[in-house]
Order: structure tokens, then C-alpha cells, then sequence
């Protein structure tokens, strides 16, 4: 991954870019991208604008040990599209290269610029073994 300011910067410009569109449509074709890396912080900002347009609580997205990913939204704990394992890894370096957070267990503000409004996202990372957890959860 590159340059952690960088890695913010895209995806808050790809939550600008794609603030009009519906983002559970655009998650749902992630998958099949060849593009991982790109594919990956496309998708970290259609789950934070899915969860601002929904008035999610947070959004999870966990790796198995199998590496199956597993995506959920926790407002009426709905299922949402995976980005598939290989973009679904990439989300996961991508936060932790944003958020500087390396340890198993760890939590941080992300402060998220979108349009003409702020917020601080709270981000919280579990990792035992092979699996991996990351939660958006949203003020």
C-alpha cells in the first residue's frame, strides 16, 4: 500500500465521487475488479457512505481463517456486499495504513472529510490468529 496520507486522501475523494450513486449496487461488482488495490479503497468508501446515507451504527468487515470475508452492517444487523477475499484483504492493509494501528487489538480517529462536512469515524481492529476484524462505527 502507499503512502497512508495519500491512501486517506483517494478515499475521501472516492466518497466524493461516488456520493451520488447507490453504493450497496456499486459493493456488490467490487469483486470481479483486477485492480485490488484501487478496488480496495473504492470499497471502504461506498461502506462509509452506505453507512452515512443509512444511519449505520458501524460497518465490519471480517477475514476468517479460511480467508472468507464477511461483510455486516449493524443497523438491522443486514449482510452486505463482500468485496471478495482478495479485495477484502486490501481493504484491511488499507485501514491500517490510513489509521497507523499495527497491533492485534487497537482503536483510533479517523477524521473523514466528505463534501462540506466532517466527522471522526472511530476505528477498531481485532486480530486473533488468522482472522482479522475491522469496524467502521460512526458518530
Amino acid at each position: 500500500m502507499k503512502d497512508a496520507a495519500n491512501i486517506h486522501l483517494k478515499v475521501q475523494n472516492l466518497c466524493d465521487c461516488f456520493a451520488t450513486t447507490d453504493p450497496l449496487k456499486e459493493m456488490s461488482e467490487i469483486a470481479h475488479t483486477s485492480d485490488t488495490d484501487e478496488a480496495a479503497l473504492k470499497w471502504i468508501a461506498l461502506a462509509v457512505l452506505h453507512g452515512i446515507n443509512n444511519n449505520a451504527e458501524e460497518v465490519s468487515l471480517s477475514a476468517s481463517s479460511d480467508g472468507k470475508i464477511k461483510v455486516v452492517a449493524e443497523y438491522r444487523n443486514t449482510e452486505l456486499p463482500s468485496p471478495g477475499n482478495q479485495v477484502g484483504d486490501k481493504v484491511i492493509q488499507a485501514i491500517r495504513a490510513m489509521t497507523d494501528m499495527e497491533d492485534a487489538r487497537d482503536e483510533s480517529t479517523l477524521a473523514f472529510g466528505l463534501r462540506n462536512n466532517s466527522m471522526d469515524l472511530k476505528i477498531k481492529v481485532r486480530r486473533e490468529g488468522k482472522e482479522e476484524k475491522i469496524v467502521i462505527v460512526f458518530p
